[in-house]
């Protein structure tokens, strides 16, 4: 009877403390939540490690009683063994989530206090790299740590020490392009050369970053589409970022139009357009011409607006009201191709009639007088000799 109701009370009694204890913790966190959540998000942060806690708690309990509770008693070893790996595991997990936790608040805390979206986009993508350096960095120990458990990894530490440097070697010139990608990514995050909402141009694709890690950055097209490259990328070739500094821009909008287009009107016309155009933000429109072709001319409107979405919004409903207001208002305007002949002038018409005429005439008597002189004489008959 001992036997049974050993283990029963070892492990049911872990179990009842580790809910006990967890319940408690969680109840505690809630109520801190609760009273300073417009202060801090911390605590309220700090409840998405429920589990993790747990599973450190009864593992930890289960470990430290498990020799009274004399249960499979011939696979003491591998059974501790087992546990003491669970231990270590759901430790690295609960470090990670408080590490997580820590930081979030401490990037919302700068958000809230700091209006200035560049410099809040700046350090959101530091502490992403940095939490992500925190929990490889717990990963690495974490797994190192469930190695030595095992006596054989133990007994080969002396021999890894002593090669470390040679595998260093090898390990560094095998991996070069992910060790280059790794200092690419912190050089990304520390030097503010991208940020995460960044608005660039790479290969020609314009995107939007979305997500950068310690080896690749994802950027998000207008069309839904992700370009996945390696950070080393940006550091290495020219790209264009859009929303470095200050995220306000200026855009250009080309039309071709015919050379009698009515450009004094086409600025009022652009004025009245930006000014129902809600994306607009005042502070700068112009119109002017640029160049002029045999046929047409080019006109350049040019626009401003808070960011690089609604400078898009804005260049689009330009050029679209644009051109329906110059086919419906002058539709002369519009590019054409002429293949008529040439019109003259009334005046230059009758001049250019009357020189036609007096050049026929003085043809026709040119013609009359080569005729006389080259007439032949006239034919004598045969029998007037």
């Amino acid at each position: 009877m001992e036997n049974v109701l050993r283990p029963l009370l070892v492990i049911g009694g872990s179990v009842v403390l580790t809910l006990l204890i967890g319940w408690a913790v969680d109840h505690l966190l809630r109520r801190a939540d609760d009273r300073h959540h417009e202060v801090t998000t911390l605590w309220g942060l700090l409840r998405r490690g429920r589990i993790p806690f747990q599973l450190v708690l009864f593992a930890a309990l289960l470990r430290g009683s498990y020799d009274q509770a004399k249960l499979l008693v011939d696979h003491r070893v591998g059974v501790g063994r087992a546990l003491t790996l669970i231990l270590i595991g759901s430790a690295a997990w609960l470090v990670v989530r408080i590490a997580t936790a820590v930081v979030e608040t401490s990037y919302n805390r700068y958000a809230t206090a700091h209006r200035d979206q560049a410099r809040v986009r700046r350090v959101r993508t530091q502490v992403t790299l940095i939490q992500r350096v925190v929990s490889a960095i717990v990963a690495v120990v974490a797994i190192a740590s469930m190695l030595l458990t095992f006596p054989a990894m133990r007994a080969a530490g002396a021999s890894l020490l002593a090669s470390a440097g040679i595998l260093g070697i090898v390990a560094g010139v095998a991996a070069q392009s992910t060790l280059a990608n790794l200092f690419a990514g912190l050089q990304i995050a520390f030097g503010d050369m991208v940020r995460l909402d960044d608005t660039v141009v790479v290969d020609g694709e314009w995107g939007t970053v979305e997500e950068i890690t310690l080896t690749f950055l994802t950027v998000r097209t207008w069309d839904e589409r992700r370009i996945t490259m390696p950070v080393s990328y940006f550091t290495s070739k020219p790209f264009e970022n859009w929303s470095r500094g200050s995220a306000q821009m200026t855009g250009i909008v080309f039309l071709h139009v015919d050379h009698s287009a009515p450009v004094e009107a086409m600025r009022e016309k652009l004025r009245d357009i930006l000014r129902a155009c809600p994306a607009w933000d005042g502070r700068d429109y112009g119109l002017a011409v640029t160049d002029s072709t045999p046929n047409t001319m080019q006109v350049r409107a040019l626009v401003t607006a808070k960011d690089a979405d609604d400078i898009w919004t804005v260049r689009v409903t330009v050029r679209e009201q644009m051109i329906r207001w110059l086919t419906e208002e002058h539709p002369y305007a519009l590019p054409r191709v002429n293949t008529a002949e040439a019109v003259l002038p009334a005046d230059r018409a009758s001049g250019a009639g009357r020189g036609e005429q007096d050049g026929a005439d003085g043809a026709a008597a040119t013609r009359s007088s080569h005729g006389h002189s080259a007439q032949e004489p006239p034919h004598v008959g045969p029998g007037r000799g």
